[in-house]
């Protein structure tokens, strides 16, 4: 009358005493559960009352056993595990890079499909792997001279810009959807931003680093930023496709992770975007702001709770946030207060979802279940981003600390893998993403070294053009 299976069906050996008058039947399993698995208890109708009444219907109840909180790795020292999650992460762009091109693939799986935006931040982790003894100056200039030549030779362009899927051996794109078949401009941008800061990292004399930034440059300066203002619009726009041209029509306004793609069209060597674009384009004259408080944190700009964390992440993989502001927002207090916001939220954890606390929080996109989404506090599936929390390093470093400790130490059987955090998780719902995506790996490892050493905000702001397009849209901050 009262069956205990497991996630497959199988019946769970138990043993049945009684208490208080036979009033209650207690179920002892034979050997103990696993941790962190399903189970269902089951009651039917074969459960019988000492008078012989049968139990009316099924209930079914569903079980979750707890988790092992036991450390499933050695003890290390903090700046160790840092170098750890770095050095194995840093894998998915050196081990799994596509052989011909040299650029990252989407996720693990993906094969031919290459991502511009994702090879951007796996280009961007390249100088960490050389400064931090993962590879050499001269492994990691063979890597970039390969790339180089794909994105000169082979990769298809329009009017400079790349689209956001390539075949990583052909270079001819791979279509994001139906319409979005040609250039991508904010996934170009991102490329752009992991090409700069290796030409201001390979700086030798010596003829291949002379060279190596002869042909980035050319690259970046191929981009025809102020042709995607749509027939000189002050808007910038996302896409442009050669079979439906402007038919996506979809403006880059913020606030979103779209920043550095005006800050790129404002750098621009040849025709730069003036700054009525940056105020009327991605500013909306002001639209951009928020100014409510959450949790205590007034939050400058954007949408209520802040959104998804990958808005203080992409942008600033490069930009250093800082004493940054314009206009519009300190861009500082935006991302730390956006980054504690969204701690904030996850130990409240207004939904209920099991798992959830002060060391295991983080919502960004990623995958989840049959899916994918950009998670948020307003979007709140119940999945955890190692990403999130780990890539907020700079912002909000006690808690990023405590949650990489957390995934590693307690949940690391499960999320710990050949190339770092997988993706995404749900203990509420018993889920472990098996992929791996660029667009998360690489901030992991990128905004762990601008926590640690500030390198990648120190490379990408040397450059001289860079400064130039902050400084024409407004920006103030200590570096510039």
């Amino acid at each position: 009358g009262i069956v205990l299976g497991d996630a497959v069906g199988s019946t769970v050996a138990c043993s049945a005493n009684f208490e208080k008058g036979d009033s209650i039947v207690v179920l002892q399993p034979s050997s103990p559960l696993s941790y962190l698995t399903k189970y269902t208890l089951t009651i039917n109708n074969q459960l019988r009352s000492k008078d012989g009444g049968k139990y009316i219907g099924q209930d079914v109840i569903n079980l979750l056993t707890r988790m092992d909180s036991s450390s499933k790795f050695p003890a290390l020292a903090d700046t160790a595990l840092l170098t750890l999650v770095q050095r194995q992460t840093f894998k998915y762009f050196w081990d799994y890079a596509h052989p011909v091109s040299g650029l990252a693939r989407e996720r693990t799986g993906s094969g031919e499909l290459v991502t511009t935006g994702g090879s951007g931040f796996g280009l961007m982790a390249l100088p960490v792997g050389v400064n931090r003894g993962f590879i050499t100056r001269a492994e990691g200039i063979q890597r970039v001279q390969k790339v180089l030549t794909f994105l000169n030779t082979k990769a298809t362009k329009y009017h400079g810009a790349f689209a956001h899927w390539l075949n990583g051996t052909t270079g001819v794109t791979i279509p994001f959807s139906n319409k979005d078949d040609g250039a991508d401009l904010v996934e170009t941008s991102y490329l752009m931003m992991g090409l700069i800061t290796l030409r201001q990292y390979f700086n030798g004399v010596a003829a291949d680093e002379t060279a190596l930034r002869s042909s980035i440059d050319s690259i970046v300066d191929g981009v025809e930023w102020s042709w995607f203002r749509k027939n000189g619009e002050n808007q910038l726009y996302w896409h442009w496709s050669p079979n439906g041209a402007w038919q996506m029509n979809m403006a880059i306004q913020g606030w979103n992770e779209g920043l550095i793609t005006f800050i790129m069209a404002a750098s621009a060597k040849n025709n730069p975007i003036p700054k009525i674009v940056y105020d009327n384009g991605w500013a909306r004259n002001g639209a951009i702001k928020n100014g409510k408080n959450f949790y205590g944190y007034p939050l400058p700009l954007g949408q209520d709770y802040g959104g998804p964390l990958f808005f203080c992440h992409y942008t600033f993989m490069g930009i250093d946030p800082r004493g940054l502001s314009d206009a519009y927002a300190n861009y500082q207090t935006q991302m730390i207060n956006h980054s504690k916001i969204n701690w904030e939220y996850c130990k409240a954890n207004p939904m209920a979802w099991f798992g959830y606390s002060a060391d295991c929080w983080g919502l960004t996109a990623s995958d989840i279940p049959n899916g994918y989404t950009a998670s948020s506090p307003t979007n709140d599936q119940g999945v955890i981003a190692p990403t999130a929390a780990l890539s907020s390093m700079p912002y909000t470093p006690e808690a990023s600390l405590q949650a990489l400790k957390f995934f590693y130490y307690t949940l690391g059987d499960k999320l710990w893998k050949e190339y770092g955090f997988i993706d995404a998780f749900s203990i509420h719902k018993n889920w472990y993403a098996s992929s791996f995506l660029a667009i998360d790996q690489g901030p992991i490892i990128v905004m762990i070294e601008n926590y640690r050493t500030g390198l990648l905000w120190q490379l990408f702001t040397s450059a001289p053009e860079v400064k130039s397009g902050l400084r024409s849209l407004g920006f103030s901050a200590p570096y510039l």
